[in-house]
């Protein structure tokens, strides 16, 4: 179990609200639109790998990957973030935030579970309550940018229309309508601009075009070496 505080931005104003979170999932290859999914596993096929059995997959990762913290380390140059809706519940509540799925795509390779697991998951540290944007959910609009070579590029953008619906991967997951209290589960991503690759800093947001509100995180990474 991990605890993460945030602030609540609500219609009502903004509040310290603090999450326990004992079970942690991403669910990968989770697009909506089937050619931008098909699109994302063939970039990840180009660097390695493997085609998923199944779309969407679910992946158990450690709770205390989750971070708000401003820098992670990560050891050799392979890893990469890309930018994904949180969905995290309390008290019979659903609350979305912004993360990376940050991953080591080496190890992604061979493993894609391991790949998830080895490498710290930042997210921004406000929320906000789903039932706010539930009925523009498709609007909101999730991007990265990516700190390379110097130079801060668009590395990802796009509407949540893009990507299965929360009631969809809640189902697919809990096999049900509601996600227990505790869990957080990352929810999707765009493909990259580009491709692919590594970065020196990694931002992304969750734009709200109706109410008119983002939620932004950004956090360096600091490589460590590889001795054998």
């Amino acid at each position: 179990m991990t605890k993460l505080n945030f602030t609540l931005e609500s219609t009502d104003g903004r509040r310290p609200v603090a999450f326990d979170v004992s079970n942690f999932v991403i669910a990968g290859w989770a697009g909506r639109d089937r050619e931008a999914t098909e699109h994302h596993i063939r970039e990840l096929e180009a660097i390695g790998v493997a085609r998923p059995a199944a779309t969407p997959t679910f992946y158990r990762v450690a709770a205390t990957r989750l971070t708000t913290a401003e820098f992670i380390e990560d050891v050799g140059t392979a890893g990469s973030g890309e930018v994904e809706p949180l969905l995290i519940a309390k008290d019979g509540k659903l609350y979305v935030g912004v993360g990376s799925d940050h991953t080591d795509r080496k190890v992604e390779t061979y493993g894609v579970t391991v790949s998830k697991q080895i490498c710290d998951k930042p997210v921004a540290s406000t929320v906000w309550p789903v039932e706010e944007v539930a009925d523009h959910w498709d609007d909101l609009i999730l991007r990265s940018y990516a700190v390379i070579d110097g130079a801060r590029v668009l590395y990802q953008e796009g509407a949540l229309s893009g990507l299965l619906a929360p009631k969809e991967l809640i189902a697919g997951w809990a096999q049900n309508d509601s996600l227990p209290d505790g869990t957080a589960m990352f929810g999707g991503t765009m493909p990259a601009i580009g491709g692919v690759r590594p970065a020196a800093r990694f931002e992304g947001e969750l734009e709200d075009p109706v109410l008119q509100r983002r939620i932004a995180f950004g956090y360096d990474v600091k490589t460590l070496p590889i001795a054998g």
